[in-house]
């Protein structure tokens, strides 16, 4: 029995990691679009724009940690590497702007997402095999 519920574990795992790699990159796309589509096809909501922008990264970093929960460097880096070139690309393009405090709270939110993540799934890991007394 123990031997069948550990594989029925690993099998769920893997289709919940698989699941959040399509989400993480579906994800990815669309803050990419809504970041340099003309503002009138951006999405509205009612935060203020650099809470939402915070969000938009914090959800985006949860969601590739724990997608990828064995490469948070590059996880990190990805988020990093997004904020800064999404900025430079708005310089680019006409009637936008790229501002160094949009980037940092990106980034920052994107980091805190990763870190959230991480405090989850140490949770998780502490509820499964509770450390010897």
């Amino acid at each position: 029995m123990a031997i069948q519920s550990s594989r029925t574990e690993r099998a769920t795992g893997s289709l919940l990691r698989r699941v959040l790699r399509v989400a993480a990159w579906l994800l990815f796309a669309f803050i990419v679009f809504a970041t340099l589509s003309p503002i009138d096809l951006r999405p509205v909501s009612l935060l203020p724009v650099n809470l939402e922008r915070a969000a938009a990264f914090a959800v985006l970093g949860v969601v590739f940690a724990l997608a990828y929960p064995r490469h948070m460097v590059l996880v990190a880096g990805l988020i990093a590497v997004t904020a800064v070139g999404l900025e430079v690309l708005q310089i680019l393009g006409p009637g936008r702007h790229g501002r160094l405090l949009d980037l940092l709270v990106k980034a920052a939110g994107g980091l805190f997402g990763i870190a959230m993540a991480l405090v989850l799934h140490r949770v998780r890991q502490s509820r499964i095999s509770p450390e010897p007394r």
